[in-house]
């Protein structure tokens, strides 16, 4: 308080001049119309630009706002088209593969469309964990397929995901024969390329060409007859010299599998019942 006193006391003929001046004004515009009509003028247009700029602050603080909102409506919008993109995939799979399993196929029944969210390729065993578990009725043993053919068959099942064990897996063996041959033979993986395998135990008398197509022989519980599995590459002798070993091209390809089709032979369950027996 006291510095506040020595100040004023300091600078006591400015703060005079500064109440004389404004005496000298309310003076002047309150009994000179003129004056009086000019300074509010300038008030106003002073005002004016004052609350133009206060408006154009707010209003750009508000379109950040409405864009942040159309930025979040935006990205729920794509995300509901997204979902709606794959649930149409989702039904065009279906159908797809409903028309394929018709026919001779008409013992195995499309169980329902998976999405793989994890696969190797590279293992020495590979696997693919697809979307679908026991919640979803999905069962050990179901056949794994896409339109290209066999992908695997499902060998662990949780309460949300499934495991199969793709061809890329020494530990599966699928009867496969020649199409429109009754030869058949057991097709493995060595581990060499992902992008084929090995059709191996055909006769040796067994007629075959490059580019013959390789389908499932229908000797199984899980795929029916006539599945695709690839087409011969070249062929080499086993140890044995009665048999031939067909080098094949795997139709899936496992780098870009995409949406797959889980099947179910409706008489697996009594074929495999009376293989226990």
């Amino acid at each position: 308080m006291r510095r506040l006193i020595e100040f004023i006391i300091a600078h006591s003929s400015i703060f005079v001049f500064v109440i004389y001046v404004t005496i000298s004004i309310i003076l002047l515009l309150r009994f000179n119309p003129y004056q009086e009509s000019i300074f509010f003028n300038s008030a106003n247009s002073i005002a004016g630009k004052y609350y133009s700029v206060i408006n154009n602050i707010s209003g750009y603080v508000g379109l950040r706002e409405i864009n942040n909102e159309l930025q979040q409506n935006n990205t729920e919008l794509e995300l509901q088209v997204a979902q709606l993109k794959a649930e149409l995939q989702q039904l065009k799979s279906e159908n797809n593969i409903e028309e394929f399993l018709q026919g001779e196929l008409s013992k195995t029944r499309l169980f329902g469309v998976a999405r793989p969210v994890n696969v190797t390729t590279v293992n020495a065993n590979n696997y693919i964990t697809l979307d679908k578990g026991s919640t979803h009725g999905v069962k050990e043993g179901m056949g794994v397929i896409n339109r290209s053919g066999v992908v695997g068959i499902i060998s662990t099942v949780s309460d949300n995901y499934s495991l199969v064990i793709s061809i890329l897996n020494p530990k599966l063996r699928l009867s496969c024969k020649l199409k429109g041959s009754d030869y058949f033979g057991s097709l493995t993986w060595e581990g060499d390329s992902p992008e084929y395998a090995k059709l191996e135990e055909l006769p040796r008398h067994v007629n075959f060409n490059k580019g013959d197509t390789i389908v499932t022989s229908g000797y199984s519980s899980v795929f029916p007859e006539g599945i695709m599995i690839g087409v011969v590459e070249e062929a080499s002798r086993q140890k044995n010299d009665n048999f031939n070993a067909l080098k094949v091209k795997l139709s899936t390809d496992y780098f870009r599998l995409g949406d797959v089709c889980i099947i179910e032979n409706i008489d697996r369950e009594e074929q495999n019942s009376l293989m226990v027996k």
